[in-house]
């Protein structure tokens, strides 16, 4: 039986995430303003404006506080010698590897966010799929990029 990838991503993923979730909220608050000006212009019962603003509570709280719990308690990654282990998932947990040998390029990328908390995420191309590894640090990122990247290499020249 193979052990669960053993490393976590940063704990400051946990910020980031929530105020992406933050802004996806943003969204959920229009609606609620939109059926409250709904209600008070139009013969739109009281009660439709009251339930889309406890839905939109409910939604927000959702995406601010349990997701990014749940992914950052789910999220591990292992970069072995001859494959990278992946583990993920919100309600269905994937579990994915990925051998060297069809690892095609690897590289690192900053959105604003990541960038102003020193995050990094990891981007693993094949030739069917990209994969990610979200939000490490930068230092860390760059090492995963280089040993992926070198391993690869030594993958490629042993075939």
């Amino acid at each position: 039986m193979r052990y669960e990838p053993s490393n976590q991503i940063a704990k400051r993923a946990l910020t980031v995430w929530r105020l992406n979730g933050i802004f996806n909220s943003l969204i959920f608050l229009l609606a609620s303003i939109g059926s409250v000006v709904l209600v008070v212009l139009t013969e739109v019962p009281f009660w439709v404006s009251v339930i889309a603003i406890i839905l939109s509570v409910i939604v927000s709280y959702i995406m601010i506080q349990v997701v990014p719990k749940i992914r950052y308690r789910v999220w591990r990654y292992e970069v072995r010698e001859y494959e990278i282990e992946l583990k993920y998932g919100l309600f269905i947990i994937r579990r994915v590897l990925i051998p060297m040998i069809r690892v095609q390029h690897v590289d690192t990328k900053q959105g604003p966010l990541l960038r102003h908390y020193d995050l990094s995420s990891v981007t693993i191309s094949t030739a069917a799929t990209v994969h990610e590894i979200p939000a490490l640090d930068n230092e860390t990122a760059d090492q995963v990029r280089d040993y992926i990247s070198q391993m690869a290499r030594v993958t490629e020249e042993d075939v």
